[in-house]
């Protein structure tokens, strides 16, 4: 049924309403083995039982009815004898008294006299119908006996047509020998209503004292097999049920001998994986479990001695490297007294000493921010690190941090703009490590921005909010997007600091974020420039299901030829339009264009582990016309900055110069 239709939302609503007491035990197969076990072992069993119950049923069934019928056989020749040769000795049935002349004889009490008489030798084992022999084809009887014979005769109450099959009585009328059947026993209302009982029904053509023919059949009961047959079902069948029940009970057992072993080590793993390594499995015997079980402790031991040497070699370097940062303050404080002196007094030395001095003062600048960068990450790696946490305006924060990077982006040419900052962007937050964050995203994307623009935009969505920084500089290799967070890393080696960075800003920005419960996540283009995004809970401790501003720019290159792509087919359906009639000129504008910017692409996974998923950010029209007039602006001011690269070349080549260590 489509979604569309009247009965969808019903079906589904029916199908779900099934579904769910379903889960519970659907999930515990999942789970259990030894229940498939034991299920697979019952439902193997049951169907070997009954393939096996219906053989050996069958078997004794056929050899039942086969005995009956040798049986039958014997017992029916021998009476079909006596009945012949009664017609031909008549004084043997009607008396000594009868005379020896057959004409005028009664027929018909010589045949009641004759039924009476093969039935009393049966003592309920067989039933004797005799039958006139029909004019008619099919061998039912259509009037008065010939030979003077009146009606049917039976033994025991037995309605003689409805118990002798048609189909057998057109054999006999038809052919001389014996024939059989199986049938059912139907008796008189004078019987008590009887119920029928099967029988087998064996029957042949004879003639009577005056030589007429007649049909002599012999009815055996087959209750007497029908029971015993019905005594194996039962025997089998319960046979069968204790049988399946027992080899359920023997698979339970012998599975959980193995399952309870391995239920024991998942358990434990589950224990060693949450930091409890003393955890041991219990070995009793010499079996494989017992042999699993003592390698499963010897693993877990050496684990836990490698993680405690781990933990131990971890612990001293982080004492070493905050011992080594503390240690190094005290002579840095007296080397930095020293240097001051020294830059003072430089107007009074000679300009290599001079040159010199400044440069020692520059460098003492790095080593200061290199140990306060080594203490802080010192801090995180031993867990000490604390956030405060208040309400802040992240638009505040952005303010502060252009303030500061604004003689730098003059330096260099860079227009720093902000959008986004019409409204609040509130977040529980600690205000200094998220202005640092900020810090470091803003002065990397103005020192590898090319003296282009670098755009910081605002967003607040649900319970998140964003800051991304822009940049239109060298951009990002692919895989770089990832590395540029390690310690030190930078994507060329060859390249020269400006700004005397120590190569653990963004190492410091990604646990800053972290310690709030967000992402901070880059995205790069080759000769594209790159964008990083910080996104935070707008509440201390809620958990992040995605960011407002999109992890991939709108004026990326994909996004552009996406965009075009769009435009151009909106642009053919439109023309196909106008050319079907003039019911309908409007041509239907494209996606970018109703929305006023360009189409935003789906969010990129976060980091790993993070299970974030997109949020869709609400279209605001006026916000889109404002991204896609500065994306336009921005296009121009590059243009503009390619131009005055020349005259900056200059002034920029003395700072390029400077020794210096470390990329993003």
């Amino acid at each position: 049924m489509a979604d569309g239709a009247p009965g969808g939302p019903v079906l589904r609503l029916f199908v779900r309403l099934v579904r769910r007491p379903l889960l519970p035990a659907v999930r515990l197969w999942r789970r259990n083995i030894q229940l498939r076990v034991v299920a697979a072992t019952l439902l193997m069993s049951l169907a070997v039982v009954l393939a096996l119950g219906f053989v050996v049923i069958a078997q004794v069934s056929k050899g039942l009815l086969d005995a009956k019928e040798e049986a039958a056989q014997s017992q029916a020749a021998g009476g079909f004898a006596v009945a012949q040769e009664k017609a031909n000795t008549p004084s043997a049935v009607d008396g000594p008294d009868a005379t020896d002349n057959k004409v005028g004889r009664d027929a018909s009490t010589w045949m009641n006299s004759l039924v009476k008489q093969l039935a009393s030798g049966g003592q309920t084992a067989f039933e004797v119908v005799a039958l006139g022999a029909g004019p008619d084809a099919g061998g039912q009887p259509s009037g008065p006996f010939v030979s003077g014979v009146k009606g049917a005769r039976a033994s025991g109450n037995v309605d003689p047509t409805a118990s002798v099959p048609t189909a057998l009585r057109r054999n006999v009328n038809h052919a001389t020998g014996t024939f059989k059947t199986f049938s059912q026993i139907r008796y008189t209302a004078g019987s008590g209503d009887k119920a029928p009982e099967p029988a087998l029904v064996v029957g042949k053509r004879l003639t009577d004292i005056n030589g007429d023919p007649y049909d002599l059949y012999y009815l055996f009961p087959l209750t007497q097999e029908e029971e015993s047959l019905n005594l194996i079902k039962v025997t089998i069948a319960t046979a069968g049920v204790f049988v399946v029940v027992l080899l359920g009970a023997i698979a339970w057992l012998v599975v959980r001998q193995v399952v309870t072993p391995v239920r024991m080590a998942a358990g434990i793993a589950e224990r060693l994986s949450a930091g409890r390594l003393q955890e041991r499995m219990k070995v009793t015997g010499e079996d494989d479990i017992a042999r699993l079980g003592e390698a499963f402790n010897k693993m877990a031991q050496n684990l836990q001695l490698k993680i405690q040497q781990l933990e131990d070699l971890s612990r001293m370097q982080r004492r070493f490297v905050s011992d080594v940062s503390h240690e190094l303050r005290t002579p840095l404080t007296t080397v930095r007294m020293a240097a001051d002196v020294i830059h003072d007094a430089r107007v009074d030395f000679d300009p290599v000493t001079a040159r010199s001095a400044e440069l020692l003062a520059g460098q003492l600048d790095r080593f200061e921010s290199l140990l306060a960068d080594l203490l802080e990450i010192s801090r995180f790696d031993a867990g000490a690190a604390a956030l405060e946490a208040e309400p802040i305006d992240l638009r505040d924060v952005v303010r502060r941090v252009i303030d500061g990077a604004e003689p730098l982006a003059e330096h260099k040419g860079t227009r720093i703009r902000v959008l986004g900052d019409t409204q609040p962007v509130i977040a529980e937050a600690d205000s200094r490590r998220v202005e640092r964050v900020l810090r470091n995203l803003v002065v990397n994307a103005v020192e590898h921005g090319e003296g282009r623009d670098v755009v910081v935009r605002l967003a607040s969505a649900g319970g998140a909010v964003a800051v991304a920084v822009r940049d239109y500089g060298v951009g990002l290799k692919p895989g770089e997007a990832t590395r540029v967070f390690n310690r030190f890393w930078r994507a060329d080696p060859a390249r020269a600091r400006t700004t005397g960075g120590t190569g653990l800003g963004l190492s410091i920005a990604v646990e800053d974020a972290r310690l709030h419960g967000g992402w901070l996540q880059a995205w790069g283009e080759p000769g594209g420039g790159s964008q990083f995004r910080l996104t935070l809970p707008r509440t201390a401790d809620e958990p992040l299901r995605g960011s407002p501003i999109p992890l991939e720019p709108e004026d990326s290159r994909s996004n552009r030829a996406r965009a075009a792509a769009e435009a151009a087919g909106s642009k053919k359906s439109s023309r196909a339009q106008e050319g079907q009639g003039r019911g309908d000129r409007s041509p239907i504008p494209p996606r970018s264009a109703v929305a006023g910017a360009l189409p935003v692409p789906a969010d990129p996974t976060a980091l790993p582990g993070s299970g974030a998923r997109v949020v869709a950010r609400p279209s605001d029209p006026d916000q889109a016309s404002a991204d896609q007039a500065a994306a336009d602006q921005a296009a121009a001011d590059r243009a503009a900055a390619d131009r005055a690269a020349a005259d900056r070349a200059a002034a920029q080549q003395s700072a390029a110069q400077e020794d210096g260590a470390g990329g993003r």
